[in-house]
């Protein structure tokens, strides 16, 4: 895919189009939230990214760089999510990109690798701490709004099988990230007093 156009002045009446044609659709539809959600989800991966590689400067340290390559796969497998939702169902044809019980299965994975370094969870954990975890943190609730928009478009028109769980699996990941990158920087969980 080139882009060789970034203005197109298109989208200017409120309505943009969909992968595989068909008429525009109003950008405050349902599946236009779904895509931007997950955009937004990616840009804020990005921005924990970002503040990952400052915190570390040139030389990042073992742990850092582990998460950084993480952080970016699940960016790309978002852009997979992103081109799902853009396309409505009855326009899929085969070899296009989809989220696939293989990608839940991977976030199961690092899900356990990652989990399996820290010590068990007493209480609710308020969010913050270090920046990079404050972004993943900020990333965790996007994707939670993500699948709350996903899970409605779900009701309204079909999506794939496996968006709902992508999410819902992704969710809990960013928050075990989170955990883990306060461990790894020597910081300290603030939990919920009752």
């Amino acid at each position: 895919m080139r882009i060789t156009k970034v203005v197109t002045r298109q989208g200017d009446d409120g309505t943009t189009g969909l992968v595989g044609g068909g008429n525009r659709v109003s950008k405050g539809s349902l599946r236009i939230e779904a895509c931007g959600t997950v955009d937004e989800l990616s840009a804020a991966l990005g921005l924990a990214r970002s503040l990952l590689a400052q915190r570390s400067g040139a030389a990042a340290s073992d742990w850092e760089s582990r998460i950084d390559g993480d952080l970016a796969e699940i960016q790309n497998v978002l852009f997979t999510l992103g081109a799902e939702l853009a396309t409505p169902e009855q326009a899929h044809r085969p070899g296009m990109p989809r989220i696939s019980e293989m990608h839940i299965t991977d976030l199961e994975a690092r899900l356990a690798s990652f989990n399996a370094e820290l010590p068990p969870l007493e209480e609710f954990v308020l969010p913050g701490g270090p920046p990079p975890v404050a972004a993943l943190h900020l990333a965790r609730t996007i994707c939670r709004r993500a699948e709350r928009v996903a899970v409605t478009l779900k009701a309204a028109e079909p999506i794939g099988e496996w968006v709902v769980p992508f999410l819902n699996r992704l969710s809990d990941l960013l928050f075990v990230m989170a955990r883990w990158v306060c461990r790894c920087s020597d910081a300290i969980e603030t939990q919920w007093r009752r």
